[in-house]
């Protein structure tokens, strides 16, 4: 009997559901070598059949049966990376009991909201610059602020070869302001704000769409309750799940690798 070719799905994308790693994470384990599916080693774009033996650094991959969907409070000093060669990795900072792995990046000196996950449908749809999705944080920075300074960050600044979305920003203290961003590119604020010569001396995020960080303490996370699950569904459904691609030019690959 033929296999259905609709059963199968990509190798990235069954690592992903089976709450191994990202999709991205996954080509580059696969890349590497380190992904067999039976006795071969896999290469990116083969397709999986649900019952091949799918090995991952020489383990059996078993598919999670409880989905994760973390709000965690990332600490100064943590790096937002599922990789153990980096020391001060996430993962091994939360010690969680099940695998999961963050979604987008906060920089090693950023702090606040950093969701983590097992749910590899969630990463794409949520980190893809195309979808829009608001992303909050509380700005600091070193010298005081000027109502000409936020208005230039809001209608868009060049950097890295292209120009920033139009955002919002807004005032909170002499040398702080809010600001919401709809895409992720590398390090986008801190960059945004070093063209009009201000530096950042601390970075918070505070809001991912409709998830809060609230009053979770530094080093703690939570789980998303039933409500918020529910309404980050409704906000995903129409979102793009394609993993992004890196086709036209570097911007891609920064709007990706987030780092604000």
């Amino acid at each position: 009997m033929e296999e259905k070719e609709e059963e199968k799905i990509r190798i990235n994308k069954y690592l992903s559901a089976a709450g191994v790693c990202s999709r991205r994470e996954a080509d580059r384990q696969i890349a590497a070598g380190n992904v067999r599916i039976g006795d071969a080693i896999a290469r990116i774009g083969d397709l999986v059949m649900p019952d091949m033996p799918v090995y991952y650094q020489g383990r059996l991959v078993e598919a999670e049966e409880e989905p994760v969907l973390l709000v965690v409070n990332k600490p100064k000093g943590i790096v937002c990376t599922a990789q153990k060669k980096e020391k001060d990795n996430i993962i091994d900072f939360l010690h969680y009991p099940k695998r999961i792995y963050p979604i987008g990046r906060l920089d090693k000196q950023s702090e606040g909201l950093i969701l983590m996950t097992n749910r590899g449908d969630f990463v794409n749809k949520i980190m893809r610059s195309g979808n829009r999705h608001e992303k909050e944080y509380l700005v600091t920075v070193h010298k005081t602020v000027s109502d000409s300074f936020l208005r230039a960050l809001a209608e868009g600044v060049p950097i890295l070869d292209t120009m920033t979305r139009k955002c919002k920003v807004e005032r909170i203290g002499k040398r702080s302001f809010r600001m919401v961003l709809t895409q992720g590119m590398n390090r986008q604020i801190r960059r945004m704000c070093e063209y009009f010569d201000y530096r950042v001396v601390s970075l918070k995020r505070v809001r991912i769409m409709n998830i809060r960080l609230g009053d979770l303490p530094t080093g703690s996370y939570r789980k998303v309750t039933p409500e918020e699950l529910k309404r980050l569904e409704q906000m995903l459904e129409n979102s793009s799940n394609d993993t992004v691609r890196f086709e036209s030019s570097a911007i891609d690959r920064q709007l990706w690798e987030e780092e604000e």
